[in-house]
């Protein structure tokens, strides 16, 4: 398995070349696959996909870092590579599956897209409507390995599309000085935590799973039968780590989640301590082993975070506010 951490964003924003040349010089961005999304036909090819008739458009699927560039900064790059107001294409790449979109993958990335989109709207740079749509994300299917990374690839070809597209020049026009985002600095309210002092408040076996990589017994820890809604954290650093929203029965005997809470407070590595190569997970800050990650977990993500209860602390959803935690309170509103 690949090493996973991040954030998820997914675009369409014409010629995926371009569209992911662009991102892989954001600063933050971990990652870009040129892929397809939004359509009808399982498994396509660039070749059904140019016949205008799978619904697919040509997207790039981005992981980024929260802890160097928020999900509004990437939107505020994604607007500056595409023409928002163009319904037929981008520039000389005409058709559907040439035309823009932003898939969000939950209501939080929803809510900040709208706002977003509102905000270029009444920014004046533009005169026409902005026709982007924004689309809740389906499956994304990675385009072929020759279409990755094309710019690098073939960058006398990729140049000369790109000039002869007119994109740069547009842009200029368009942005002016405005073109470069320039990025907020972000606090890590978890990393300066004083962690000698933590670990002395800490059991035995808290201290053996999180500093010397333990495992606690199966059906006789705190968490792997918890129905209770709220959020879980490091129980040295509180870095937000997982949700109850993401918690099932994968009938291990530990608390297993689809996916993270916060994918940035994550560190996957590698694991060869019994011989053959597993995947442990690690908290961002305290540096916390939590547990392991594979991939036999239930759809969508297809992933078990099979986690260790004792390098955890369960925070109620009533207790989230008082915490200081109260951001994920709207998770659990009825």
């Amino acid at each position: 398995m690949a090493h996973i951490q991040g954030e998820l964003a997914t675009f369409a924003g014409g010629c995926f070349w371009s569209t992911e040349s662009s991102f892989e010089k954001v600063p933050g961005v971990i990652s870009v696959i040129s892929g397809f999304t939004g359509g009808h036909l399982d498994n396509p090819t660039y070749n059904d996909v140019i016949t205008e008739t799978t619904g697919h458009l040509e997207s790039v699927e981005v992981r980024y870092d929260p802890s160097v560039i928020s999900y509004d900064e990437i939107l505020q790059f994604y607007w500056r590579t595409i023409n928002p107001t163009d319904a037929g294409g981008q520039f000389y790449d005409r058709g559907e599956s040439y035309t823009t979109a932003i898939f969000v993958h939950n209501e939080e990335q929803r809510q900040i897209a709208e706002a977003s989109k509102k905000a270029v709207e009444a920014s004046g740079k533009f005169t026409k409507p902005i026709v982007t749509p924004i689309k809740t994300a389906s499956t994304f299917y990675k385009a072929e390995e020759y279409h990755q990374d094309y710019y690098l690839k073939n960058p006398d070809h990729y140049d000369g599309y790109r000039k002869a597209s007119g994109r740069d020049a547009y842009f200029e026009q368009t942005w002016g000085a405005d073109r470069e985002v320039k990025l907020t600095p972000k606090e890590e309210p978890y990393k300066n935590v004083n962690k000698a002092e933590k670990l002395k408040a800490l059991t035995p076996l808290q201290l053996d799973v999180t500093q010397h990589e333990g495992t606690e017994s199966p059906y006789h820890n705190e968490y792997w039968d918890s129905k209770l809604e709220g959020i879980y954290v490091d129980i040295v650093s509180g870095e937000p780590l997982f949700s109850s929203k993401d918690k099932y029965d994968s009938g291990t005997g530990w608390p297993s989640f689809t996916q993270p809470l916060e994918p940035g407070n994550i560190i996957t590595k590698e694991d060869r301590s019994l011989g053959g190569l597993r995947v442990e997970v690690r908290s961002k800050y305290a540096d916390s082993h939590l547990g392991h990650l594979f991939d036999d977990g239930p759809r969508p993500t297809g992933l078990r975070y099979c986690m260790n209860s004792a390098s955890m602390e369960f925070i109620d959803k009533a207790d989230l506010e008082k915490r200081g935690y109260g951001k994920y309170a709207k998770l659990f509103a009825s």
